[in-house]
């Protein structure tokens, strides 16, 4: 049995679960099903990418474990979660004649976990399904919380659907086969839970930086520290009416920008999550809120670590600062029309500002675009 380094609890009483992390933890994946979860069959739902380098070793070890199961593969890619491919993923489990009590298994990254959680959430009623992350990205934020769904032409991850798995399983050894953009990617939502509200992770990165990228401990470490932080805030709110919001941090800039580069890989969703997160906190020093050194330093600490941080750093030519605007405010953060953001009073002191003025937002990308 693969051994578990780290295990996370998310107390959400009759729905709650466990998140565990270690290495090969998907060779082992069948026993620990079979134990948790005995007579169940299973649909696996993957992309391409996955399918290649991650599927045989699941597959292996359900057979292993004499669980019955079937396979969905999806196109690789943000275009993936559409209306198109969740009705692919929802014909197949049906197809597939998996009943209630059965579980979907979502193989991948983000992506993955985002389009076949939701299509357990509605299959039948609502299925249970188990986070099989296989990104850095999916293994520190998109598989824990329950926050499933697809995106529209209207915005990202505006169509879903709140919808706790059952089971996390973080097998470190899959970002081994990462590319380093994506690996990095994933790397800015890690650096997020620092400057949400944990000054001292954020400068324990700094000085772990260089260990996490290449996969000593510091790895498992970070990524332990990042489901805890995101599972406390679940606990306290688990459909984001209030302090859950604050893990948008860089969000509401970032998903605007990955809508006006057509979710492509122009720019991926961690590069967007980084660029905004120096948009908040330059536009909260604008503001005269927060000192514009600590821009600098994140700036600095993204840039070390590979990340883009700027506008000019897209490829290609962005949309004008209207369309923009107008994908910001199609944000779900948005109510009644008045802009919501994650500002901050510096590095670890992120807050909900309510009834931010367009205007002045509108100003300040201007300023951005040079």
């Amino acid at each position: 049995m693969a051994e578990i380094a780290h295990t996370v609890h998310v107390a959400l009483g009759e729905r709650a679960y466990d998140i565990l992390i270690g290495d090969r933890l998907l060779d082992d994946a069948g026993a620990i099903l079979a134990e948790r979860f005995p007579g169940r069959r299973y649909g696996i739902i993957t992309d391409e990418t996955v399918a290649q380098a991650q599927l045989p070793r699941l597959v292996a070890s359900l057979g292993a474990a004499g669980l019955e199961h079937s396979q969905i593969v999806l196109p690789a890619g943000e275009s993936t979660k559409s209306w198109d491919h969740l009705g692919q993923a929802v014909e197949g489990l049906l197809a597939a004649r998996l009943e209630r009590g059965d579980l979907v298994i979502a193989l991948g990254g983000g992506v993955i976990g985002d389009l076949a959680g939701f299509a357990a959430s509605i299959v039948r009623r609502g299925m249970g399904f188990v986070q099989m992350p296989t990104s850095l990205l999916a293994q520190v934020d998109s598989s824990v919380g329950g926050k499933t769904g697809i995106n529209s032409p209207h915005g990202k991850n505006l169509i879903g659907a709140f919808h706790q798995p059952k089971l996390v399983l973080a097998d470190l050894s899959t970002l081994d086969t990462l590319p380093p953009r994506q690996f990095a990617a994933g790397y800015a939502e890690v650096v997020k839970y620092g400057l949400i509200d944990d000054e001292e992770f954020f400068f324990w990165l700094e000085e772990h930086q260089a260990e996490i990228f290449a996969g000593g401990p510091a790895r498992g470490e970070a990524i332990a520290r990042c489901c805890a932080h995101k599972a406390r805030v679940v606990i306290e709110d688990e459909t984001e009416q209030g302090v859950r919001a604050l893990l948008n941090l860089g969000h509401t800039f970032g998903h605007a920008l990955e809508k006006d580069t057509g979710y492509s890989d122009r720019l991926l969703h961690g590069e967007g999550v980084a660029i905004g997160m120096v948009l908040a906190h330059g536009f909260s020093a604008q503001l005269g809120l927060a000192p514009s050194q600590d821009t600098g330093r994140i700036v600095a600490h993204l840039k070390k670590s590979g990340l883009p941080t700027t506008l000019g750093d897209i490829p290609g030519t962005l949309g004008s600062t209207e369309a923009l605007m107008a994908a910001i405010a199609q944000d779900k953060k948005v109510s009644r029309g008045a802009l919501t953001f994650i500002l901050t009073r510096g590095i670890g002191q992120a807050y909900i500002a309510r009834d931010v003025e367009p205007a002045k937002v509108s100003a300040f990308l201007d300023a951005m675009r040079g």
